[in-house]
């Protein structure tokens, strides 16, 4: 028993060594904490399609709402962002003006939310006023949201012409109230939420579409599918000739008079609103160079609202001239 106790001691040392040996020679491990939030988010990729496919949507509904409401309109997209549906239903301002649209093809519903700030500026313009900043906000009358369910049918119809999905049609329902959001969803669903700013008048405001995640997944394939179609086009476009490319170059063309020689003494005599007289008659030609090289006499002549430049004989042989 004595030997044994004594060897044990020793086997341990060595063990411990040997795996401290081991442990020494492995890289270390990098333990991250883990987030189930961020499960099931988009890529960049698919964010950055989305983004782009909203910015053109903003554009349009820009041009759209100026003529709509006759007055200078900018929307412009903010950003992106993809929470579950109970958390952003938390972060609602109250008296949010929010509209759901149905689809038939697909069984989902998309949100349209309008801040006050905006909506009655926006009422205040259809009904004959500038569409001012508003001091406070109150609950909107059946009058007024029934104009601005004119508003939001619009808004629908640009969406629509912006997402080009085939046999696609939103379907407005009647104002609903924040609380009633989650009826339309699942408690554990992400839905992606698109901001925007507009400007109008002065005042500043901004919009949001909720999409659920299964129109956003619907809208990423079809997305896909635009882009093999695109790059097939691509491939086989005909490159132009070297000719056609050569020909389609900019070059500095420029018009002005012939050298003439003025005397020192007027340059110097030069101030602000003096007239300096060049000593060449008003029916002298003047002479059109491109890229410095004087080609042609031309006259100065108009052709609409725009300047121009008549020809008249070649003052130089270029090497073209025989093609």
């Amino acid at each position: 028993m004595n030997a044994l106790s004594q060897e044990d001691p020793e086997a341990t040392v060595k063990v411990s060594q040997r795996k401290g040996s081991q442990s020494a020679d492995r890289p270390p491990r990098s333990v991250q904490a883990c987030n189930f939030r961020s499960a099931g988010r988009m890529s960049n990729e698919n964010v950055r399609a989305l983004t782009a496919i909203h910015e053109t949507f903003a554009r349009h509904l820009a041009v759209t709402l100026d003529d709509y409401l006759g007055t200078v309109m900018g929307v412009k997209l903010k950003g992106l962002d993809q929470i579950p549906i109970l958390e952003h239903i938390a972060s609602i301002p109250p008296l949010s003006y929010i509209v759901p649209f149905f689809l038939r093809s697909v069984p989902c519903t998309i949100f349209v939310e309008c801040d006050l700030n905006v909506v009655f500026p926006i009422i205040e313009r259809l009904l004959g006023g500038v569409g001012g900043p508003v001091h406070g906000v109150r609950e909107l009358s059946e009058i007024e949201e029934e104009i601005m369910q004119g508003v939001t049918s619009l808004v629908a119809r640009k969406a629509e012409q912006a997402w080009r999905i085939p046999n696609m049609s939103l379907e407005q329902d009647r104002r609903i109230k924040s609380s009633l959001m989650g009826q339309n969803c699942t408690p554990t669903e992400k839905v992606s939420i698109l901001k925007f700013t507009i400007e109008m008048g002065g005042t500043t405001g901004s919009f949001q579409l909720v999409l659920p995640a299964s129109f956003s997944n619907l809208l990423m394939k079809k997305i896909r599918g635009d882009q093999p179609e695109a790059r097939s086009r691509l491939r086989f476009f005909p490159l132009p000739s070297i000719r056609e490319r050569i020909l389609d170059s900019d070059v500095v063309v420029a018009a002005g008079l012939f050298p003439l020689k003025i005397p020192v003494r007027d340059l110097v005599a030069l101030q602000t609103g003096s007239v300096l007289k060049l000593r060449a008659p008003v029916g002298a030609p003047t002479a059109l160079s491109i890229e410095g090289r004087e080609i042609f006499e031309a006259l100065p002549v108009r052709n609409g609202s725009q300047k121009a430049a008549q020809l008249g004989r070649r003052t130089q042989q270029t090497s073209w001239e025989g093609e």
